[in-house]
């Protein structure tokens, strides 16, 4: 089976070395992929949401099956791109339809979804510029922190949570008034602050049955001790010491199960992941957030623990009989660190050449924001080098025994790492320390 994964980040690399090791898949192709993917395919120099560029890729190569990594493509339709097209529309796609990608693509529509299926959620309102008024009313209604979601899609980075209410109120105005994160937040959803410890529970699901993956927690800020601007993930940690079987069984019960039947009740036909984040909050599951692909640094402490075919699940995905399938979780911890650009979540510089990668024992290094340059070497030859392409560079996962195990490898390794600006939060996993002393 000839396989194409679309995306370039760590995710994306996770992916292709897992489903590179399985005995059905004959060759991986990675639309754009980085310089660690290359490892185990074939780059395609191609943006996910070319889709005709993707579709050529699928004709080229003979692609049986497309692994969908971001979000955006998803948004914007490139399942039903496929299934519309005649030469496409027998090729399985991992990743929904453009219907039910709005569970990401849309906050106001996940928030509606979730109302009308009684899933446990924050409460809420959605605000637009027209409405910027009673936007503002409504904040002195909540007490501080104030959650304030841009709609639609915003690269990770619409989410504010101002501390008092003179922010939130300013917040609200730059977000609508003056477009902060252009029309994806032309609405704007605040809601009601819950507090707790948040962790993210993946589901696989082929629109009947599902699979619950291994769950995870992730740490969203730039600084230690959760200070400083959002990213896209800083670390994460699996499994999750609060999120037990008790727990996950109410997770089951009180979000999984009436997801998967909002969406067969409102016809929306959905095929892929739903990464569902959650807040603990003493004990009782309370929804955050959908998203419709696996999150990211998250697949790359959730896959590693996935002992089985990988590819064998993505079969039953396509074919609608994942209810037949079986997989097995690894036992160990795995946890990830990851190396960002200098500047990153603002501005930074790419370009620089990173070193020590033959250096890394005992973890893997799964590349985010990687590209592999040719430079001169001497006046007679070239050389390959690996330098940096993104605000997220390496995620450094590895294995243990223990959290602390894990991470002390982890840690060991992302200081093996070398390039020019290299930061990483050095306090992953310190939060649940206390779960076991």
């Amino acid at each position: 089976m000839n396989i194409l994964i679309l995306g370039s980040g760590g995710r994306e690399h996770a992916f292709a070395w897992k489903l590179a090791q399985s005995d059905k898949c004959t060759h991986l192709y990675i639309a754009p992929g980085n310089a660690g993917t290359s490892a185990f395919g074939t780059n395609v120099d191609c943006s996910p949401t070319d889709f005709i560029g993707v579709k050529k890729i699928v004709l080229d190569h003979e692609i049986t099956m497309v692994v969908v990594g971001p979000e955006d493509p998803l948004v914007k339709g490139i399942h039903d791109f496929f299934l519309g097209d005649e030469e496409l529309k027998r090729v399985a796609v991992i990743g929904p339809q453009r219907d039910g990608a709005q569970l990401e693509g849309s906050k106001d529509f996940s928030k509606q979804f979730m109302i009308r299926h009684n899933i446990p959620t924050a409460r809420y309102e959605t605000f637009t510029k027209e409405t910027l008024a009673e936007g503002l009313l409504f904040l002195e209604t909540l007490s501080p922190p104030y959650v304030l979601k841009a709609d639609g899609l915003a690269a990770g980075k619409g989410v504010m949570i101002p501390t008092n209410l003179a922010d939130a109120k300013m917040e609200l105005t730059e977000m609508l008034a003056n477009a902060k994160f252009g029309n994806a937040s032309a609405k704007v959803v605040i809601e009601e602050f819950l507090k707790g410890i948040e962790l993210s529970v993946f589901v696989l699901t082929d629109g009947n049955s599902y699979k619950i993956l291994p769950a995870a927690k992730d740490y969203k800020r730039i600084g230690e001790q959760d200070t400083g601007l959002n990213t896209g993930g800083m670390g994460a940690i699996s499994p999750v010491p609060f999120a037990d079987e008790a727990f996950i069984k109410k997770v089951e019960e009180r979000v999984i199960i009436p997801t998967i039947n909002g969406l067969k009740a409102e016809g929306i036909i959905y095929k892929g992941f739903i990464f569902i984040g959650l807040m603990n909050v003493d004990g009782e599951p309370q929804v955050i957030e959908y998203n419709v692909r696996m999150g990211d640094p998250e697949t790359e402490v959730v896959i590693p623990r996935i002992k089985s075919d990988l590819l064998d699940l993505f079969s039953g995905v396509a074919c609608g009989n994942l209810n037949e399938k079986t997989f097995e979780v690894d036992s160990r911890f795995a946890t990830a660190v990851m190396l960002v650009s200098g500047g990153y979540p603002e501005d930074y510089h790419k370009g620089k050449v990173i070193s020590g990668l033959d250096k890394v024992v005992g973890s893997i290094a799964f590349h985010a924001g990687t590209l592999k340059e040719s430079r001169d070497k001497n006046q007679e030859s070239r050389e390959e080098t690996i330098v940096t392409n993104g605000g997220r560079v390496i995620a450094v996962t590895s294995y243990g025994e223990t959290m602390e195990e894990a991470l002390t490898k982890s840690f060991a390794n992302a200081e093996r790492i070398n390039y020019e600006g290299k930061y990483y939060r050095r306090d992953i996993g310190e939060d649940l320390k206390v779960y076991y002393s």
